[in-house]
């Protein structure tokens, strides 16, 4: 009988619980990942979903950290987030989980110019923030942890193609705060690996911020496309701090 180093229950095997799944599986550990649907021929994607009110699911993995890592669209407030965040809550306590750990975003802060670490004050002006919090407090409650992404990059993510042409209402002076996808699944592994000394709260960003102009530019300039536009040109100097994690031995290794 095969033995494993960890046991790992990932939530929402999309874009980024993909790379993870590949990941983990890397490292020899035992996973699962979710979807929505039932007809999934790998053993490994297991399905989890709400249907008229009632947790379908055929997560059977036991002692296994979780990974919430479902995709932000998701989190909009129309959508079942905070019901499906509640129903993995319980079942993976059902499970004997070891740990639970959300995946959540840097937009729970202000919009303001300002430094922000993992102690600045949360912001709940919209409604998709009073969404995350709630996620993260959930989480929290529950005895779990939280990583607070920056903007995502990375594989069929690149930022020269998502921009491309696009008239963006953000200011050409304005700061970018961003991530790699690998550097993502990484702080997920560091995480996981260190989890009783690890902090509660950790934000994943890369500590190189050029302005949106430059930095969309050189990006479309590599890939042929059409830079995007911007709707005014006020400097703007929003920094998410993502330094604290590498006290754990972390360090930010793809470029953005």
């Amino acid at each position: 009988m095969q033995r494993y180093e960890m046991n790992v229950v990932i939530l929402g095997a999309g874009w980024l619980g993909s790379a993870f799944i590949e990941k983990a599986r890397q490292q020899h550990w035992q996973v699962q990942g979710t979807s929505r649907s039932n007809t999934n021929t790998s053993s490994i994607i297991r399905q989890f979903a709400i249907q008229e009110g009632e947790l379908v699911h055929s997560i059977d993995l036991k002692d296994a950290y979780w990974v919430c890592a479902i995709p932000p669209r998701a989190r909009d407030v129309a959508s079942n987030y905070l019901d499906t965040l509640s129903s993995a809550l319980q079942l993976a306590q059902q499970l004997k989980c070891k740990g639970f750990l959300l995946c959540s975003s840097t937009g729970v802060y202000a919009e303001k110019d300002a430094i922000y670490n993992e102690h600045s004050e949360l912001d709940s002006q919209t409604a998709r923030k009073k969404v995350l919090i709630a996620a993260e407090n959930k989480v929290l409650e529950a005895g779990g942890k939280v990583l607070r992404l920056a903007g995502l990059v990375g594989p069929n993510r690149e930022p020269g193609q998502f921009v491309a042409g696009k008239a963006l209402k953000s200011s050409s002076k304005a700061v970018v705060n961003m991530v790699h996808q690998h550097d993502v699944v990484a702080a997920i592994s560091t995480v996981l690996e260190q989890w009783p000394q690890a902090d509660t709260i950790y934000n994943v960003c890369h500590p190189w911020h050029p302005t949106r102009e430059d930095y969309y530019q050189e990006k479309c300039a590599l890939l042929g496309t059409q830079p995007p536009t911007f709707a005014r040109d006020v400097a703007s100097v929003r920094i998410i701090d993502g330094s604290a994690i590498e006290a754990l031995g972390f360090a930010y290794q793809a470029t953005i």
